[in-house]
């Protein structure tokens, strides 16, 4: 009797959700919906939600307006959505800083992401290239890592800012080398590859379209990819694990989440949009081409997943004594 009444519950619940969900999608969304991005135009996640923008507004019935709003590592554009209605027409587009990381590198930020968002889902992972100088007289990590040991204190790594994912990495993989490598912080990755292409430093991490262009040159070396498997434009480039290197070298990637608040309905709406999309193999095509993999996912296990990698990071951030002001 018990598991009766139990599946009738169970069946109740499921029924309730498909019609709050039915209910959501019939009335939203009626008018434009306004995305956040908390960087600048050219961004790798502005060129992520623009190659799927038209896919999402087809789906949604109604336009994505992008909104950049700069500034404090992307915190005050995080900040002006959650401070926004909670009612599905205000979305954000965060990198990893602005959901894990940001939270335990800012003295004063003022909000927590993760108890002041509604998760939606991930757009996309940037898997991060492990770059060296074409100058260093290394062919793999073993050699690299033994090079840098015996210049300890003589080498640069570089980085788009400080407290970001390059910078974090590169960081505890110079800790894990014993390597004392100095860190050099640009304002932005493309001014960060140029250093290393000049040799004015020796270290850099950051996504297949910063730097996969000189390799064919030979002016740089890909040492690994920190990812499960081997990137499909660079398939001779080893994973990390099958590199020897220590599990330290975390990847960006960008996800959407809307105001605390938000109905789940509607965010379950967002979801299956987002899901639908990323999984059309043009979308799969193009963001390989871009140096993307496409996100995949519920709400709920985006969330549970951002928990699990803020502790990790906060224990990171914690090791580099690296702290900042807004």
């Amino acid at each position: 009797m018990t598991d009766t009444v139990s599946r009738r519950a169970a069946l109740f619940a499921a029924g309730l959700l498909c019609c709050l969900a039915a209910g959501a999608r019939a009335g939203y969304p009626d008018r434009p919906i306004r995305v956040v991005l908390p960087y600048a135009p050219g961004a790798a996640g502005d060129i992520a939600i623009r190659q799927v923008q038209p896919l999402l507004e087809k789906r949604l019935g109604q336009p994505l307006v992008i909104d950049y709003r700069t500034g404090a590592g992307g915190n005050i554009g995080v900040q002006d959505v959650v401070r926004a209605k909670p009612d599905g027409y205000t979305l954000v587009l965060g990198a990893t800083n602005n959901f894990v990381i940001n939270q335990y590198l800012y003295r004063k930020l003022g909000f927590d992401p993760l108890e002041d968002l509604a998760m939606v889902g991930k757009l996309a992972d940037v898997p991060a290239f492990i770059y060296i100088s074409a100058a260093v007289p290394a062919q793999d990590y073993a050699a690299f890592a033994q090079y840098a040991r015996q210049h300890a204190g003589k080498l640069n790594y570089g980085s788009p800012g400080a407290g970001t994912t390059p910078h974090l990495s590169a960081y505890m993989l110079s800790e894990a080398m014993h390597a004392s490598m100095t860190h050099i912080p640009y304002r932005g990755s493309s001014l960060g590859v140029q250093a290393l292409l000049a040799n004015e430093i020796q270290l850099y991490i950051g996504g297949y379209s910063i730097a996969a262009s000189y390799m064919p040159q030979g002016r740089v070396r890909a040492l690994a990819v920190a990812s499960p498997t081997r990137y499909p434009g660079l398939k001779e480039v080893p994973t990390a694990a099958e590199a020897g290197m220590p599990d330290v070298v975390l990847s960006n990637w960008w996800g959407l989440a809307a105001p605390k608040g938000t109905d789940p309905a509607v965010i379950a709406v967002l979801s299956q949009a987002l899901n639908e999309v990323l999984a059309m193999p043009q979308v799969r095509e193009s963001y390989a081409q871009g140096g993307f993999v496409p996100g995949k996912g519920s709400p709920a296990e985006f969330e549970a997943a951002l928990r699990s990698e803020a502790r990790r990071w906060q224990d990171i951030v914690r090791k580099s004594g690296v702290m900042l002001d807004n």
